[in-house]
């Protein structure tokens, strides 16, 4: 499959260099949008990654009973844009203390999640998540429920999913932030 937007492949393989993390942070068309923007991302591609369903479907991940969160897989290049420039944009672009939902869509599926593919990136994810907490706290927020785990099977979503914003653009899209800045700063790592 080819990503509709800058025409890359949003599956394996992927040129040398390059890295992958998965995100989950509520509906996956504006989440992939969000990531797909940035300068130093080569592809992006939306499915479910968490659940105990192998080779879910939309439908079924929205029955709540697959246990699926609704993901994107992102693959970078980490000599343009670092691993803590894309947390600052995952942080910021949802509501990361709501459990399973973002704003008005509820469910598993919508939960807030970090899947990483090394130590490192796993320890500057929880990192990360105790320095934001910091700051959702000083601003009245609850505790982050943002899991953060190394990274299970990831299932692509079906076709018509992938890059749909780009395809739709007047789709839905429900991410909000909670205008609480996130800053990490390297030489804190």
């Amino acid at each position: 499959m080819i990503h509709f937007v800058n025409q890359h492949p949003i599956k394996p393989p992927f040129p040398d260099g390059l890295e992958q993390v998965i995100f989950a942070l509520g509906c996956f068309w504006g989440a992939e949008r969000k990531f797909w923007q940035q300068k130093g991302v080569y592809s992006t591609a939306v499915g479910y990654i968490g659940g105990n369903t192998e080779n879910p479907t939309y439908k079924e991940v929205c029955t709540g009973l697959t246990g699926h969160a609704e993901a994107v897989l992102v693959i970078f290049n980490p000599e343009i844009i670092v691993f803590p420039q894309l947390l600052k944009i995952f942080f910021e672009s949802h509501n990361p203390t709501q459990g399973m939902r973002q704003g008005n869509d509820i469910g598993t599926q919508y939960r807030s999640g970090i899947y990483t593919f090394n130590d490192t990136q796993q320890k500057v994810a929880e990192f990360a998540k105790y320095i934001y907490e910091i700051e959702l706290t000083k601003a009245g927020f609850p505790e982050i429920t943002t899991e953060i785990l190394p990274a299970p099977p990831f299932y692509y979503a079906e076709e018509y999913h992938q890059q749909y914003l780009a395809k739709n653009p007047e789709g839905y899209c429900g991410l909000g932030g909670l205008e609480v800045a996130f800053s990490l700063n390297i030489n804190q790592i």
